[in-house]
């Protein structure tokens, strides 16, 4: 019996607590990790995991919780799917690294023939790989400006877009990614976005509101690019107003704006299409992915139009470990994964699952101001009744009962006002069913 094979028959899906959260083994390890990792590197719960597979990881002390959080998005189609686990490992008796602008290899080829066929139908997209998210939306910035000539950067309240020097600076909030971390980078415009829950605005409103305040203090001579979230992620599961997005895409086309997709979280199949864009009746010019291209490996891509992408001088762009051969067969994978299982069929079953489910627990739990997402990409608000203001402790609360019982939450949003569902494509109805039993519990005790 192979690894993968043993894992999966050692993993039932189902959930099972026989500590309590968290166990004397992970607790112990908390404790040494607390002598030589430094408390910047923070996790949400000090739960320490020993293996997993599809939606269930166990933990150190044996415990079966359910990843409702899938390593915030990266896990889209599974822990330890069998076809990645086969592929790395094949790649990895044969070749782990060479360097791509050195001496290439094919698969980093074949990632970005998948990437330009679900990039347009029609048009020619190439793609430079590197290594994360933020590299990623750093790079697309800088292809941007070495397109347009021009310096400044647009992007949207409740974004994010990464930990790095420019990528923080393009963040909403400043904490924690950026209070205390010295100067942050300039030419960065932060635009109204259009949050319909809030703000009350038709997509077109919205865009006009959008479109007004960046003529006024960025200038549209002056942008590079406009970097957006179709759906936004860290910044709540934000759904924009239908209208919004192709009305910012006209304008940028009309100023010669590169429109840049920022896929790292709602991409790679999670919204129900391959990238949620496609959701909106826009057609970026470049398209950012990253967390589940690889199955849990470091990969991320730029992708963008032909003529945006020779810009870039040979020796540019690129990188010492961007598209790493074992990375790239995996991702291979993933997208055959998610052709053969037809996985983005799965994602609308589980928003139709999920969906129904918090839409009755909303209809019970006057606290829940919204249910909103697309695919397995899903959030629901948490508000004082009777208000739209955020209700951060009980979200709090919530997810820290889910918790003990086994079920792995996140908060998301610029306040912590929301809770973020990010399964595997691959959970059962069952797994969903018990997750909102323990929601309804986690309600009802908060």
């Amino acid at each position: 019996m192979s690894e993968a094979t043993a894992t999966k028959t050692s993993i039932p899906q189902q959930r099972r607590l026989v500590t309590e959260i968290p166990g004397p083994r992970s607790q112990e390890l908390h404790a040494r990790r607390q002598e030589v990792v430094p408390p910047g590197v923070h996790s949400v719960l000090p739960v320490y995991i020993d293996r997993a597979h599809d939606s269930i990881v166990v933990d150190v002390d044996g415990n079966h919780i359910i990843d409702v959080c899938g390593g915030i998005g990266v896990m889209t189609i599974g822990h330890t799917d069998e076809s990645v686990v086969a592929a790395a490992t094949e790649q990895l008796g044969k070749v782990t690294h060479t360097l791509f602008t050195m001496t290439p290899y094919a698969k980093y080829v074949e990632v970005a023939e998948y990437l330009a066929k679900y990039a347009s139908s029609d048009e020619r997209y190439k793609t430079l790989l590197v290594n994360s998210g933020s590299e990623a939306v750093e790079n697309g910035v800088k292809i941007a400006r070495k397109h347009t000539g021009r310096p400044g950067v647009a992007v949207l309240e409740n974004a994010f877009h990464g930990r790095t020097m420019l990528t923080s600076s393009m963040n909403h909030k400043a904490a924690p990614y950026a209070a205390g971390y010295g100067p942050r980078a300039g030419n960065i415009y932060k635009a109204p976005n259009s949050y319909p829950l809030h703000d009350g605005l038709s997509g077109a409103e919205a865009a006009a509101r959008t479109i007004a305040f960046l003529e006024k203090f960025a200038g549209a001579e002056d942008l590079a690019c406009l970097v957006f979230e179709p759906i936004q992620g860290e910044g709540g599961f934000i759904v924009p107003a239908d209208g919004y997005l192709p009305a910012l895409q006209d304008w940028c086309r009309a100023n010669g704006i590169v429109f840049i997709a920022d896929e790292v979280q709602a991409g790679i199949a999670r919204s129900g299409t391959m990238f949620s864009f496609e959701q909106f009746g826009i057609q970026p010019d470049i398209i950012l992915t990253a967390k589940g291209i690889a199955g849990g490996l470091p990969l991320a891509g730029i992708t963008g139009r032909a003529e945006i992408m020779d810009k870039s001088q040979p020796g540019g762009l690129g990188g010492t470990f961007g598209g790493n051969p074992v990375a790239c067969a995996a991702a291979v994978a993933v997208f055959e994964s998610i052709e053969r299982d037809a996985l983005l069929l799965e994602a609308k079953r589980i928003e139709t699952s999920f969906t129904e489910g918090l839409k009755a627990l909303q209809a019970k739990h006057p606290a829940i101001a919204e249910v909103r997402g697309r695919g397995a990409m899903l959030a629901f608000e948490l508000t004082k009744p009777g208000t739209t203001e955020a209700d951060a402790d009980l979200v709090a609360r919530v997810i820290d009962f889910a918790a003990k019982q086994g079920v792995l939450l996140l908060a998301t949003g610029v306040y912590n006002q929301a809770i973020r569902l990010l399964p595997s494509l691959k959970i059962t109805d069952e797994l969903i069913a018990d997750v909102l039993s323990v929601l309804d519990e986690a309600l009802t005790a908060a």
